[in-house]
């Protein structure tokens, strides 16, 4: 019993000494378990680390290399990334080429349909879109009396005016690359979730007729949709 009693006492100080040993504090930044499981070695685009002893000094991997060697040697010209295959053009899921209209090119916008069919279950998300992103400055009936838009004013009245008139591709141009106190939305929004927003405004909000079909394939092919 009491050599029993010594063994569960020995154990239990060596387990508190382990916890204590792994504890960071002061300028002891601890111990972890498996580091590469936390500090995970992100593969640089544009360079490769070549040499395959890097990082020995913190563990090996299953292959014997060190840990920072993180290289795709089978890929060309010293990187990680792959270039595109020469004179081809990235497309995204739905073929359509990525959006390169200027901020300031209004008028080249205006000429690109929305490649998006309508339906009753596209305006409902359009409409949970516009309230998530729209709704702030102008308003769940689209007036410019959002909460966000009573403050900074000037916001947009899109049941007003000239608004009413504005082609689909204008109001998804805005949307992306923003204009005047508007601020660009492109890097927030899908594409696919800014067309069906622009369905919500012209049909819900403006009370439009459906625009013309959605683009016709020659026309996605040149038809910018990113």
């Amino acid at each position: 019993m009491k050599i029993a009693n010594a063994l569960t006492l020995t154990g239990s100080v060596l387990v508190a000494a382990l916890f204590t040993a792994c504890k960071a504090d002061g300028e002891s930044t601890g111990l972890e378990y498996s580091p590469q499981m936390y500090h995970s070695v992100a593969y640089e685009p544009l360079t490769q680390i070549q040499d395959e002893s890097q990082g020995t000094w913190l563990s090996t991997r299953e292959d014997g290399k060190g840990e920072f060697f993180n290289s795709n040697i089978n890929n060309p010209h010293g990187m990680n990334m792959r270039e595109p295959v020469e004179n081809t053009v990235p497309r995204n899921k739905q073929g359509y080429l990525p959006y390169r209209l200027k901020t300031f090119e209004l008028e080249q916008a205006a000429l690109v349909k929305n490649p998006v069919p309508s339906s009753d279950e596209v305006l409902a998300q359009g409409e949970a879109l516009y309230l998530q992103y729209c709704n702030a400055c102008h308003g769940k009936g689209g007036e410019g009396d959002g909460k966000a838009g009573e403050v900074i004013g000037g916001v947009a009245n899109l049941k007003g005016g000239a608004y009413v008139g504005l082609p689909e591709g204008h109001i998804f141009h805005v949307i992306t690359k923003g204009k005047g106190r508007m601020g660009a939305h492109g890097s927030q929004i899908p594409a696919e979730s800014r067309w069906k927003i622009v369905h919500y405004v012209k049909q819900v909000i403006q009370g439009q007729p459906v625009a013309a079909a959605a683009a016709t394939t020659e026309e996605a092919q040149v038809t910018p949709a990113n």
